[in-house]
């Protein structure tokens, strides 16, 4: 029997994409909870952020095969459960607005709605990483090598010989020249 907790997430991802259910169910196992705590904490209804989580992950076993993750496992798993989190609220805010049968009709529009989710993730993924071609060529490298390959402060300081408050100084522009693009990016949708 193999112990799949000792893989790295992009060797279960591998695995996933063959179809082998042990890889899903560690995937599963590593992340339920901080996407259920993310979830919830956006919500604030428990039962709403488990039918979220669930369904992401029912999402991803059936897009397993064309499943393209370019960012960390975890990264992309948050960002899909917010963009999830952002449409559970617009539909419970739409149930609040209108009469039942209306909200009914809106709350069908929203159900199966997974192309247009992951064209639209696609469109924030490719934004996303126009936004990182776009950063100084060591900040980009420092974000790169901390997020989308998981090394920690130390290592990237260590692969780049530089000290650990320069990869900080470096994530830190990073993430405010990235969420001012997403910002806009999302104002514009």
């Amino acid at each position: 029997m193999t112990d799949y907790k000792s893989y790295d997430d992009q060797h279960l991802l591998t695995l996933l994409k063959q179809g082998k259910h042990a890889a899903f169910a560690e995937i599963y196992n590593r992340y339920w909870k901080k996407l259920y705590a993310l979830a919830a904490n956006k919500l604030d209804d428990f039962s709403e952020a488990e039918d979220v989580v669930q369904q992401l992950f029912v999402s991803i076993w059936e897009r397993r095969e064309e499943l393209e993750v370019v960012t960390t496992l975890g990264s992309y798993l948050a960002v899909a459960v917010k963009y999830r989190v952002y449409k559970a609220l617009a539909r419970i805010s739409r149930t609040m607005h209108y009469g039942d049968d209306q909200a009914n009709e809106a709350a069908l529009d929203v159900l199966d709605d997974s192309t247009q989710q992951w064209l639209e993730f696609n469109e924030v993924k490719q934004r996303l990483s126009m936004l990182v071609d776009s950063l100084p060529e060591k900040c980009r490298l420092v974000y790169q090598l901390s997020r989308e390959q998981g090394l920690s402060q130390k290592q990237v300081a260590e692969e780049l010989d530089i000290s650990e408050k320069t990869v900080k100084n470096h994530m830190n522009r990073a993430y405010k020249t990235l969420k001012t693009g997403l910002r806009s990016f999302f104002i514009s949708l």
